[in-house]
This record gives structure tokens, sequence and C-alpha cells, in this order.
């Protein structure tokens, strides 16, 4: 039964419902399209779809409550206690929760509690610390297509990041939503998504009116308070103020609250950064790998960063590297001073005790922070004056800069010694956050409250005595309050005096007008000691959230701080050097090496160099499989990636001058669900290469034409190297096994001709991993295929195969050898076919003459062959 079916027959249904199951249908027709957590008692309970759904999703036991229209009623719960952890599972699979909760008193209510959604949780919106991984951006994106143009807007609700973007086709749609990874998308009902997308998870549809450019605006102006955009450079960009609109109208209808941690929108437009599209992201596995182990990616070998907040600032420059050498050099710069004045080893020391106030700050602005929050607030900010004093050290310009924002709070670190205990709980509602003498109303009600224990010790030693019941127990429980326990076995000796509360298997409980009256004194002051904790608690929440902009320019200066620091250690500890940008096109490493691979390998790692300047475009490479070839060229693009995001990098020297793209084209997928084959997917990212790339991209190909026919395979093999080499003049590296592209650097001057090599040793194969000029001598392919454990009867069966394959072939090629060697022009005596030619005059020739004439000619040159 789905929702519109209970909509549809509501009334039928609502005299068959209990008032408390009517109460669900009103609030879940709020939110049809997502899982409803309905507070019952210590449960979250989920009825009809959604608990068949939840059921499902978490495996987690289906039962049924009452029935409608005569069938059960679906119903799953969850433990309120533990309901992070369901959430957290829910929300890695796409799916959002509203989280409904009691907000009535039982006792003052008739009929069910009133109860009401409080939040809702979705993959792009949360902040909770328990739901997110703390070394990772959780981003929310909103899509919105405005004439021809895709605006794009992206925020972090964790840490307030909010940036806009402006694209004009969907190769570049596709390419930022690889870089970005978003948690959630969010895009119109009337808009169709490229295939690359449409199959995410975390995809949300919002009404069209939700995109309109005038509405859009006036919300980005009410949240920023101001009266244009022009100061956020994004005037002129309306289909990116219509996601931003959008995606600022999502996330205030799910919170339930004021988003003051977003203070303002940044920029990004495509020329700042050099460009990666979709399936170069994922072939240089940058963070990412097939086996989901992050030590085999350049992410796992760079990032040694001592905070979460480094990390996350690690990774998105790694996605964006920029093309601003200006820049870039600075970063250069601050690692040289770094290592230079021994500064690096001592600050990583002091950021180990930094926690992540960047998504801590954000908590407070959203009023969800939590005592430990505010614990880890207090130890950071005791931390600065250490961080400054070891940065007053340095001689950099920018890593002053970062020390200035960093500032000490003195006054924050005071408010929150006096204001916390040493040890908070993890919740305010259970109270014993705030530190003695904080407040003294509030030390006074708790002396009354914590007076209980001890008044139940005396009262109970008191009634044992008095009763001669030695078993006797005077307790408290949230539920019940405050009674008298006394077993079965001893009911004979109650007095009259005690008044029936409870009656349990075994035990009855009971209540004196005594205890009674002390447990309307006691409750009443924890109750109002509890409130007036919260109230406090909220009070202080608001009083950090006036140094909210202070936090946040720190929080940023810490992680890139803690990037650089990062930076210089890697460049220590794994022997990397400064690169050289400049202006003169050209890639010239000295001695480079894969930077993962090096450090996974456990022999040495073989250093090799590359050269690409004005007239020397393209390297076609040639040599066996498990050579060496996917590795020299990842090595490369990697090299100039670190480079561009300001590490040092994994060579002796490299000298790099500007590039806007790289493109890789590597490795056999297929997309089965969009229907596209292995060779299919092939051809697309070629296409997408040949039409973007420009002279100053860095291209990667690797085995063009493999997933057809050995003509076909080649014949385009050669056309794409051909039109790179000619018409693009990207500096390109060409892998191939079609040994006739070799013959490209005769023709064009551009080109030239690399190897990996090999050699022979016996049967075997010896992989030397080293770069040598000029083609590949073979492919050793049968002994590769005898390395990689191929039964050694299909190989000798493909050795003499291959011999009649050879000697087939070596027939041929004297055949078209002798052929070629006959020549009508170099013949020593004057051929009769060239005595016919010279006489004949083709004007004078009638159609039946030219055709006596042809046939004579065969047969001239027929006899002259035998």
């Amino acid at each position: 039964m789905n929702l519109q079916t209970k909509q549809g027959s509501k009334q039928d249904t609502e005299l068959q419902h209990t008032p408390m199951m009517q109460q669900y249908l009103r609030i879940k027709a709020q939110h049809p399209e997502i899982l409803l957590f309905y507070r019952m008692g210590d449960f979250y309970e989920l009825f009809y779809d959604d608990a068949k759904r939840a059921a499902q999703l978490l495996d987690i036991t289906l039962t049924a409550r009452g029935a409608s229209a005569g069938a059960p009623i679906p119903m799953a719960g969850i433990p309120y206690h533990a309901a992070e952890n369901y959430i957290a599972r829910l929300l890695k699979q796409g799916e959002s929760i509203a989280i409904c909760e009691q907000i009535g008193d039982p006792g003052k209510t008739k009929g069910p509690v009133e109860r009401k959604v409080v939040r809702i949780v979705t993959p792009g919106t949360v902040t909770d610390e328990a739901l997110l991984e703390d070394r990772k951006d959780n981003l929310l994106v909103a899509l919105a297509r405005f004439d021809k143009t895709i605006g794009l807007a992206c925020l972090d609700l964790s840490s307030g990041k909010f940036v806009l973007q402006q694209l004009v086709n969907d190769s570049q749609l596709l390419a930022e939503i690889e870089r970005l990874n978003p948690a959630e998308l969010l895009f119109s009902e009337d808009q169709t998504l490229p295939a690359g997308i449409k199959d995410r998870k975390g995809l949300c549809k919002r009404p069209p009116w939700h995109f309109d450019l005038d509405s859009c605006r006036q919300l980005i102006l009410k949240q920023f308070n101001c009266h244009d955009l022009k100061g956020f450079g994004c005037e002129h960009l309306p289909a990116a103020i219509c996601a931003a609109g959008c995606l600022l109208q999502y996330v205030r209808d799910t919170q339930f609250n004021a988003l003051p941690h977003i203070q303002g929108i940044a920029v990004e437009n495509e020329g700042d950064s050099i460009s990666l599209d979709a399936a170069s992201r994922r072939n240089l596995e940058l963070d990412s790998h097939p086996s989901g182990q992050l030590q085999y990616t350049l992410l796992g070998v760079l990032d040694k960063t001592a905070t979460a907040m480094g990390s996350r600032c690690l990774r998105r420059w790694l996605h964006r590297p920029l093309r601003d050498q200006a820049i870039v050099n600075g970063r250069y710069a601050c690692i040289a001073s770094l290592i230079d004045n021994e500064l690096y080893r001592d600050l990583q020391s002091s950021l180990r005790q930094v926690g992540d106030i960047e998504r801590i700050s954000s908590r407070i602005a959203l009023k969800s922070a939590r005592p430990r929050d505010l614990l880890t607030l207090r130890l950071t900010l005791a931390v600065l004056p250490e961080l400054q004093q070891k940065l007053a050290g340095g001689d950099n310009p920018h890593l002053e800069a970062l020390r200035e924002q960093l500032r000490e709070h003195p006054e924050l670190v005071d408010l929150l010694t006096r204001a916390i205990i040493a040890n908070p709980p993890m919740l305010i509602r259970d109270g014993g956050v705030i530190a003695p003498g904080f407040n003294p109303e509030l030390d006074e009600l708790r002396n009354l409250s914590q007076n209980a224990d001890q008044f139940l010790i005396d009262m109970e030693q008191r009634e044992r005595a008095s009763t001669g019941i030695a078993n006797l127990k005077v307790n408290y429980n949230r539920v019940h309050g405050y009674y008298i326990e006394i077993s079965n076995a001893q009911a004979d000796k109650v007095p009259v005096h005690y008044t029936r509360k409870q009656t349990l298997k075994g035990a009855e409980r009971y209540i004196t007008p005594e205890l009674k009256s002390f447990e309307d004194k006691v409750l009443s002051a924890r109750e109002k000691s509890l409130a007036f904790e919260k109230a406090l608690y909220d009070e202080l929440l608001g009083t950090l959230g006036e140094a909210l902009i202070d936090l946040q320019q720190c929080a940023t200066a810490l992680a890139e701080l803690d990037v650089l620091v990062n930076f210089a250690e890697r460049a220590e500890t794994l022997d990397w050097t400064q690169p050289v940008l400049t202006q003169e096109p050209g890639i010239h490493i000295v001695a480079g090496r894969h930077p993962v691979v090096e450090q996974l390998s456990s022999i040495p790692f073989v250093a090799n160099d590359l050269d690409f300047s004005g007239d020397r475009r393209m390297l076609v490479i040639t040599g066996p499989n498990m050579g060496g070839k996917s590795t020299y060229m990842r090595q490369a693009a990697l090299i100039v990636l670190l480079a561009h995001i300001g590490s040092y990098v994994p060579a002796q020297s490299l000298t790099c001058g500007p590039v806007d793209k790289i493109f890789t084209r590597i490795g056999a997928s297929d997309d089965l669900a969009s229907g596209r084959s292995t060779f299919m997917v092939e051809m697309s990212e070629t296409a997408n290469i040949l039409h973007n790339a420009s002279a100053n991209s860095l291209i990667l190909m690797d085995e063009i034409g493999r997933g057809t026919s050995t003509f076909d395979g080649l014949s385009l093999a050669w056309a794409c190297a051909d039109y790179l080499a000619r018409n693009v003049k990207a500096f390109t590296l060409f892998a191939t096994h079609y040994f006739e592209l070799t013959t490209l650097a005769e023709e064009q001057t551009g080109i030239h001709n690399i190897h990996l090599d090999a050699m022979e040793h016996g049967d075997k194969i010896v992989f030397l991993h080293a770069v040598k000029d000029g083609p590949a001598s073979q492919s050793y392919g049968l002994q590769v295929a005898a390395l990689a454990g191929v039964p050694q009867s299909v190989i000798a069966n493909a050795k003499h195969k291959l011999a009649q394959l050879e000697n087939v072939a070596y027939i041929e090629q004297q055949d078209r050898s002798e052929i070629d060697q006959f020549d009508l022009f170099t013949s020593q005596e004057c051929h009769p076919a060239l005595v016919l030619l010279d006489e004949l005059d083709p004007d004078q020739l009638s159609p039946r003459q030219a055709l006596d004439t042809l046939y004579r000619l065969a047969g001239l040159v027929k006899n002259y062959k035998t």
C-alpha cells in the first residue's frame, strides 16, 4: 500500500486507525518522499512502505501493528538511543529521514502526545559529527539550466563553504560532478540529467519554481543582507544564481534554522584551474582505487596531515590544480621556508592537538553543537599561542599572514573553561555539562536534586527497620518516579499507609505520603535544573556564535597551514624536489618517479626522463605489456598535477610550462547500464579528447583501437595520433602495440618514438622499465602470457601458430617485394610497352581503339613478367 492509496481512502482508513495512526498519516503526508522516524517512547517507528523499505535497507525485523482495511499495518522500529548508527547507514545509501519527536507532555495531553518533525536529515545536509566522514567534504550540489548554460551551486553545510560555477556543456558538468562527488544532488523535476549523472545516489528532484531567477536572487540577497550580487562576482551568472537559490531554499527547509555560518559565495571559473574530465580523475586514481583501498591512491601517499580540516583541504587542492603560477610559487616558498627553518616537525606536533573547529563552528551556528564539541574548541584555542610562537620564527610573508589569521582568543578560552566541566557527557539533555560555580542559581537547584540519593538511602533504612522487611527497596526511575518495592513473599507485612503504585511479576511497588511529597519537591528541582542548564547552554552557544567569523578564519588558516606543513614533511621524507614553472611551452622531467608505485614496490623504482618541447609534442610509446608504459604515462600526469597544487614532486627536477587540461584514455571499462560497450566507452573518451584538447594540454592515450578488429583499430589509432599531432599539437604520450604507428615519426617532425626496455632470458622476459629512444623490437606477448600463468600447452600451441603466421607473412612479403622490384622505368632495355606508350596520342583514339590499346599493354606486361 503506497501513501497515495492511503491518502485516497483517507476516510475509510481513519475510521479504522487509532488517533495516533491518524496523527502519523497527517505528518507523513507532509513528507511523502522520505522516511519518517516517528517517536514512540524509546523507539522510532516506521509504518507502511517506510517500514518495508527500512527493513530491507537496514536488515531489521518487519512486524505489524493493528490493521487497515482488514490487513495488518507493516511496522519496523529502531531504538532512539542507537538512531545515529541507523541514520548513518541510510544516508550512505542516499536516503533522507524526517525526525518526528514528541513535543507534548504525556501527563497533560488527552489522546496522542503532540508530535512534529523537528529536523530532516539528508545526505547533503548532515552536520552531526557521528554521521560524517571527518577527512572528506560532504557536499550538497544544485544544478540549474538557464538558456544554454548550466548553473552549479555547491555547499558544504558542515563548514559553510558556498561556491558557484557556470558551465557551458554536459562534458564540463560531468567533470565537475566527478570532482565534487556530492552526497546529494538537487535538480528540477523538468530537467533531464546526462547519462553519467542520472544513476548516482542522492538525487533529489525539486519543483521547477524553486529555480525561478527572481525568487532565487532575492533569497541570496536576504541570506547575505545585501542590495546586489556584484560584490560576490556572480551578478552576471543567471544559471548559477538559480542553482544557488534552490540550494538555499532546500537547506532552510531541512534545517528548521537560520544559516549564519554561510557568510558569502565564491565564484570558480574554468580558466582558474587545470581541467580534468571524469575519466581522467578515475584513471589517475587521485583519491579512489577500484580496490577501495586509499593506500593505492595519490592521496594515500600524500596525506599525512595532522588535522581533519587539513585533510579535507588537501583533497580539494588535489582535485583542483591551479593555473595561477603566482599562487603555486607562493606555496613552494612556504614549503622551502618550513624546511630551511626546520619548522615543519614542531608545527606538525602542535597541529595534532587541534580539533575540527571548522565543523564545530558550523554546529555552533546551527545550535547543534554538543558539549564535547565545546571541549574540543577550548583545547584547540588553547594551542593557538603555541602555534603562533613557532610560526614567528619563519621568514615567509604568507606564513606570517596565516599566523595573524590564527589569532588568540583568550576570552573564549576563559569562558569555556568556566562554563564546561573537564569531561562533559555526550548530550546536554541529561545535564551535568555546565561547570559548578558558573551560575549560582543552577548550583542551588542541583544541590536540592543531588541530596535525593542520600534521602533515599536514609528512608530505605528507616522503612526496613519499621516494617521488618529486610529486602525492601526505595528507588527511582524516569518513567514511574520514586517508589518502594516489596516482593510478593513479604506482602503480608506491607503497612496500611502504603499505596500501591505498580504491579510487577513477583513484586509490588508502593508510594507513601512522605515519599510523594519528596518526589514532587525533587522532581520539580530536577526539571528546573535541566531546563535551566539547557537555557544556559543555548546562551553559551549564542555567545560563541558572535565570534563565528573569527573562528571560521582561524579554521581556514589552520587547514592551509596543515597542508603546507604536510607538503614539507612529504618532500623531506620522500626526497621530492621543488618544480620550476615557466611561461615557455614544454614539460621537462628528469628522473621522474611514480609517487604511489614507488612507495608500494618492494624493489627500487626505475626513474625515467620525459622531454616535451615546441618541436617535440608527441611520444609514441611501444614495449611489452607489464613493461611499465601505463606507469610511465601516469607518473608524468601525476608529477605535473602535484606541481600545480603547490607540492614538491618525485623527480630530480621538473620544469613545466603552461598546462590547461589533463586528459587520460587508459584502461578498459564498459557502461552496460547505459548500453555502452568497452569500445564505445573508449571511443567516447577519445572523442572528448579530440574535441577539447589544446596545444597546452597534456594527453595520455593507451592502446587506442584495441576493442575492434585489427585493421579498424590500427586505422583509428593512426588517425587519432595523426590528428593530435597535426591539428591539436598537445603534449601527448601515445602508447600502442601497433608497430605501424612508429612510422609516424618519419612523417611528422613533432612525433618521436620511445619504448620501455625489456630483454629475453631463455623463454622468459625481464622487464627493465627503462625508457629508451626509438621503437620496441617486439611485444613479448607470449612471454607475458606465460608469466600470467597461462598453461604451458596453450603457450606451446600459440608458439606453433605464431611460427605459421610469421612464415605466411614472410612469403607474402617476399611476393610483394618481387612485385615492387619490377619497374618499367628502370629497365636497361626499352620495354615494348614504353615504346607503345611513347607513340600513343590519347586524344586521337576512339573508345574502341583505347580499349584495344589497353589490352595490348596488359599483354605486353604479362609477357615481360613470365
